[in-house]
């Protein structure tokens, strides 16, 4: 892609990104939204081939169909209460569209179907901004308005998520589908706190995007798209795979890596608000999550898949792609704070 194009992308995104963090007003925020959906999507289109055309569609699509969700509710919530003001949704039908439009933003189930299929059809590259940039701007509209929400359908979307995500996972083999069910899982973790303790809702997608970004350029630098391709790099590069199997522990939220942090303070935060049940089967859904991760784990150091490569070294190649980023993420990613932060306020 042209550096010009790719300045003028980036840009786009960061302000589109930008607006919606910062507006106060309704139409500004949804603008911010429109400008980050049409930002990306050339990006996801490069380089041009079918599957990542249509990937390119179905996201376009979905996101447009969840845009005319959100104007549709925030015109319906100034027109019953005169109030333009990002806070302000008090007719209980826009809250309905709103809660439904940003569970499509944001891919929880049941609107999870197009995550996966667009993850898959796009570049590693372009299925980082798609699984952490793009997700800044529906989870801040979450954060802003969680008070305005319906809570009983957020609960549902979000135990399903984290379920699904979970029970989604099991059977990939490629590693940009697994984390794409990684994502809706996370998502669903950030869904259910957004009511009780916004403050945690912004902590854990900061943990999710900087563990998903060291996946992420892990598997980019190595161009490894599939589990298979982990059992050979272990011969070619040994740290590049530790590291992946430490991040993958990190997102499945085992202690005492990063990942476990929020999960713990949301269990605890849930269960102090007398929430045993949702905490009870979000915990359960946390074990899908680890399992999935340990069975890449399983297949890429206890078993072989059968390959031509005899050689148990190769010789090593110059590595052409930066990898500046990839040991303080994986430092951040792995190593948690001694404490559970118990200073976060409701």
């Amino acid at each position: 892609m042209s550096p010009y194009i790719l300045i003028i992308i980036s840009t786009s995104l960061l302000m589109g990104t930008s607006l919606t963090l910062l507006s106060n007003h309704w139409l500004m925020a949804w603008m911010g939204l429109e400008i980050n959906t049409l930002a990306v999507i050339p990006m996801m289109t490069y380089p041009n081939h079918p599957r990542s055309t249509e990937s390119a569609i179905k996201y376009f699509l979905t996101q447009a169909t969840a845009s005319m969700l959100i104007m549709f509710a925030i015109t319906y919530n100034a027109w019953m209460t005169n109030q333009w003001t990002l806070s302000q949704i008090s007719n209980n039908s826009a809250s309905i569209l709103m809660t439904l439009a940003l569970a499509i933003k944001l891919g929880l189930a049941p609107f999870h179907f197009w995550v996966p299929e667009v993850a898959q059809g796009i570049t590693l590259s372009s299925g980082m901004i798609l699984l952490t940039w793009q997700k800044i701007a529906p989870t801040s509209l979450l954060y802003q308005i969680s008070p305005s929400l319906n809570m009983n359908i957020l609960i549902t979307l979000a135990i399903a998520s984290t379920l699904l995500g979970g029970w989604g996972g099991l059977n990939q083999t490629h590693m940009r589908k697994i984390l794409a069910y990684s994502s809706i899982a996370h998502m669903g973790w950030m869904t259910i706190i957004a009511l009780i303790n916004p403050s945690m809702t912004l902590l854990n997608l900061s943990i999710y995007i900087i563990m998903t970004l060291t996946m992420f350029t892990t598997l980019n630098s190595t161009t490894i798209t599939k589990i298979k391709s982990i059992t050979n790099l272990w011969n070619k590069s040994t740290s590049m795979t530790i590291i992946i199997f430490s991040s993958l522990l990190s997102l499945g939220g085992l202690p005492p890596l990063t990942g476990f942090m929020p999960k713990w303070l949301i269990l605890q935060e849930l269960v102090t608000n007398n929430n045993q049940i949702t905490a009870t089967l979000m915990a359960l859904s946390a074990l899908l999550n680890l399992f999935f991760y340990m069975r890449i784990i399983y297949a890429s150091t206890l078993t072989m898949y059968p390959s031509s490569n005899n050689s148990k070294l190769q010789w090593p190649h110059h590595q052409s792609k930066p990898t500046n980023l990839i040991p303080s993420l994986t430092t951040i990613s792995s190593i948690s704070p001694p404490s559970p932060l118990p200073t976060i306020t409701h």
